[in-house]
């Protein structure tokens, strides 16, 4: 009698819980409505099923519980049962594929007037492509990969001279247009997905994948992986910014096309001599930085991530957190740089500055420190601290150990990588998560220090 007081209660209990729940659909910011009906369909057929099938359950052990002077009967076959239940259960599954195969034909049938972007996934990152004038992405492949060309367009193909490249984590769409999104992978199984869309697909290596939407209301939506693609596949995450068409086709217009960025020029180092004038009083004449006035080593940084960093500086993403004392003291440093050329120039006059390891500061226990870095730093910075331009991971090899130290705390602490402008600083975050105690960090930073010295 308890235990069928207890099916009833847990069944029963189970319907309230999904009713009166706080957890249910995210608000949707497409046309796929028709996925949250084709959900809502199934939750019906499966919820009566579950509380038919376990309050019959109960029904049955209290029924025929056992009593003085009844005796079972064995009953081997019951046509009229079975037809019943061959019946129902039909109708159930029918109810429940029918319109997953309906939704499913118009997930594949994309409008003729939909607008192209090409959406690449890599360990653990999101990068994006939009057609030029002529409404046509250029073809790639894998052999064209490199630092310069991180898509591997085809060079040669005319299609692709005019694709206008994205490449950061947030991709704008316009408000109202059908958009299809070929999918890419450049290495593992990623998946595209942003709950608000509904549609999800997967990015498989070796093929060009796709699905289709419409946006329908303007916002910010996150861009989320949702397969396991290895270590930090957690912090492979993107934004999906919907606005007004007019607006879309400015910030559109304000990228690179691919042809822009074979042809763009490398920076002047002798112009950026004299701009780096301001910079020595700090970081020293040679770039050798300088820990009493709390600037780090440049000499031997990767230019890209230089560039970035100023960028980051002039833009206000960092530097702009009260508690960031020194990243305030940079900010102005870097705003003083009138434009991305100056800050080209004086990152390739730093490219020419002799390099050298940075004297060590830190102690610390190098054989944790080195249990640590293999399982969540190398995958990205390299195993010797090289650094990948492909993971947008700096070299820390040789670099100021006291300046690695406070970064990773600020990380730890979202002192810096919180501020929206910054597309890559919140997978720093999330990597710095597991570093609460501060030996940790002075072990880690340690074995950094000796990679730098071999």
């Amino acid at each position: 009698m308890a235990i069928a007081i207890a099916i009833a209660v847990l069944t029963l209990a189970s319907l309230a819980f999904h009713f009166l729940s706080p957890w249910f659909y995210t608000p949707i910011a497409s046309n796929w409505g028709q996925l949250d009906d084709t959900v809502t369909i199934t939750l019906w057929v499966t919820g009566v099923v579950f509380v038919v099938v376990n309050l019959f359950m109960a029904y049955s052990i209290w029924k025929y519980r056992t009593r003085a002077g009844l005796q079972a009967e064995y009953v081997p076959e019951r046509n009229q049962l079975e037809a019943w239940l061959m019946g129902l259960t039909t109708v159930g599954i029918a109810a429940l594929l029918a319109p997953g195969l309906i939704v499913y034909a118009r997930v594949i049938d994309v409008p003729k007037e939909a607008s192209l972007v090409e959406v690449v996934g890599r360990q653990w990152n999101w990068s994006f492509r939009f057609p030029g004038p002529d409404g046509k992405l250029g073809t790639t492949a894998a052999r064209y990969v490199n630092d310069k060309n991180m898509l591997g367009l085809n060079p040669d193909d005319p299609h692709g001279q005019d694709d206008v490249l994205i490449m950061s984590q947030e991709l704008h769409l316009p408000e109202g247009k059908p958009i299809k999104f070929l999918l890419r992978s450049l290495d593992v199984l990623h998946d595209f997905s942003v709950p608000q869309f509904r549609v999800k697909m997967d990015l498989v290596p070796g093929m060009i994948t796709h699905s289709w939407l419409t946006p329908t209301r303007t916002g910010t939506f996150d861009l989320l992986c949702e397969n396991l693609c290895g270590l930090a596949h957690f912090a492979m995450r993107g934004k999906i910014v919907v606005e007004e068409p007019a607006k879309f086709e400015t910030w559109l217009a304000g990228h690179q096309t691919f042809s822009q960025a074979m042809a763009e020029p490398a920076g002047d180092a002798a112009a950026g001599k004299q701009l780096y004038a301001s910079c020595a009083s700090c970081h020293g004449a040679a770039g050798e930085g300088n820990s009493a006035l709390n600037a780090p080593k440049l000499a031997g940084q990767a230019d890209w991530y230089l560039e970035r960093t100023l960028s980051t500086f002039a833009k206000g993403a960092r530097g702009a957190d009260e508690r960031d004392t020194y990243g305030k003291m940079m900010a102005p440093m870097a705003m003083a740089l009138p434009d991305a050329t100056a800050r080209k120039n004086v990152v390739a006059y730093i490219k020419t500055l002799p390099d050298s390891t940075a004297p060590a500061t830190i102690e610390g226990d190098t054989r944790k420190g080195h249990q640590f870095y293999q399982a969540n730093c190398a995958a990205c910075h390299g195993g010797a601290g090289e650094g990948i331009k492909a993971m947008n991971a700096p070299r820390l090899a040789g670099q100021s150990d006291w300046y690695i130290e406070r970064q990773l705390t600020n990380f730890h602490k979202g002192i810096r990588g919180t501020d929206p402008e910054d597309s890559f600083g919140p997978q720093m975050v999330a990597m710095a998560g597991p570093l609460s105690d501060e030996r940790q960090v002075k072990n880690l930073v340690a074995y950094i220090k000796s990679l730098g010295s071999k």
